[in-house]
């Protein structure tokens, strides 16, 4: 027997199944609920905006602002989603054979390493050259652990690249590196608890971790003992969100978390005073805290592909030094970031940014083109 039950508003509670892109979707929802709510309950779960969704019932195309009752969507109905390309939060729609892990995350196949090679061995005329140069470049060695050799550098390794590897764990032995700058391990198997960030905190001089293309669903509150770091780049992870902790990384000048599964952006983010460019393009935002004006310096802000409806009140005026504003693929429109004080500074800084180098988002008429629709 179908599920029906009633409110304490006395509607009726059904449940509609909608078709989408293979899989059928079951959504639980009063019968006096508007298309425009059932959008929303369908946009987290099929990571398409609510303005790029039409649903259709009966072959009608359902209108927002009509009820489902009016509509005569009843219990058991069963309703077709079609999806506009290009409208969506996230890595895109979430198919029926989509993977655990996004596909924009994965590498390509000729660019993986071969499980099944053995592991590229160090020589010594390698460790001499480390020493030499202060780079340790080890991608794509098909690599499953840190290789003693590499500790052996000591205070010699300014740059450590372990890119396109197997690494799952990073042991703590790597504060003995004390002179270490950077540290890239893209494209691992890094996953949570791999890393010990305690131990990363007390190479005084690292400067940039990246950590794209692993397997990070969780960032520690130890992250933000990383005071001296100036790059945090973990895009295409599993990340739901960022630790407050994020905040004490008063010398950020860099955070790139594209591509992950974030749903919000700590308040603590006004804090980190001195980041220039961030990323929060794909991921499930629909809104960002007001302190992010407080980032005086900040001077690109990437936020397409996201359930975002508004932007901060006071981001105008505040954040003077603002010029690339990327809105593809959101909520938002022309007509509101208009209305938002200082508008008319930023389009002026965006302008004269412009007029220097060649960009295909700008018309030669000089409007606004960074995705934000008319209405």
């Amino acid at each position: 027997m179908e599920k029906e039950g009633k409110s304490d508003a006395g509607n009726r509670t059904i449940t509609v199944n909608v078709r989408f892109s293979g899989r059928s979707i079951p959504v639980e929802i009063s019968d006096e609920s508007t298309v425009k709510h059932l959008k929303s309950l369908l946009q987290p779960l099929t990571n398409v905006l609510s303005r790029g969704q039409k649903l259709i019932f009966k072959g009608k195309v359902l209108v927002d602002e009509v009820t489902l009752k009016s509509s005569e969507v009843g219990n058991g109905a069963k309703i077709m989603l079609m999806a506009s390309q290009g409208l969506h939060q996230g890595d895109g729609p979430i198919r029926k054979e989509a993977s655990n892990f996004p596909t924009a995350r994965r590498m390509p196949e000729a660019m993986r390493p071969k499980r099944d090679v053995p592991q590229v061995p160090v020589v010594k005329s390698q460790l001499e050259r480390w020493k030499a140069t202060g780079v340790v470049a080890l991608s794509e060695c098909n690599l499953k652990v840190l290789p003693d050799e590499v500790l052996n550098c000591g205070p010699s390794a300014r740059v450590l690249d372990l890119s396109h590897n197997a690494i799952q764990h990073l042991p703590a032995t790597i504060n003995s590196l004390s002179s270490l700058q950077k540290l890239i391990l893209n494209g691992n198997e890094i996953m949570d608890n791999s890393l010990s960030w305690e131990e990363l905190a007390s190479l005084k001089s690292l400067m940039v971790i990246s950590l794209n293309q692993n397997h990070i669903a969780t960032l520690p509150p130890e992250v933000g003992t990383l005071t001296s770091l100036k790059q945090l780049h973990i895009a295409h992870n599993e990340l739901t969100g960022l630790p407050s902790e994020i905040g004490l990384l008063t010398s950020l000048e860099v955070l790139k978390v594209n591509n992950n599964r974030i749903h919000s952006i700590p308040e603590s983010i006004g804090d980190c005073v001195s980041l220039i460019e961030v990323d929060l393009s794909s991921n499930l935002l629909v809104e960002l805290p007001e302190t992010i004006s407080k980032i005086k310096d900040l001077k690109a802000l990437y936020l397409r592909n996201n359930g975002l409806k508004s932007l901060p009140s006071s981001i105008f005026k505040q954040c003077c030094q603002l010029s690339t504003l990327d809105l593809h693929g959101t909520e938002i429109t022309i007509d509101v970031i208009c209305q938002i004080e200082g508008w008319e500074n930023f389009d002026e800084r965006r302008r004269l940014k412009h007029q220097k180098q060649l960009d295909f988002r700008v018309s030669s008429s000089g409007k606004f083109d960074e995705g934000a629709d008319q209405s």
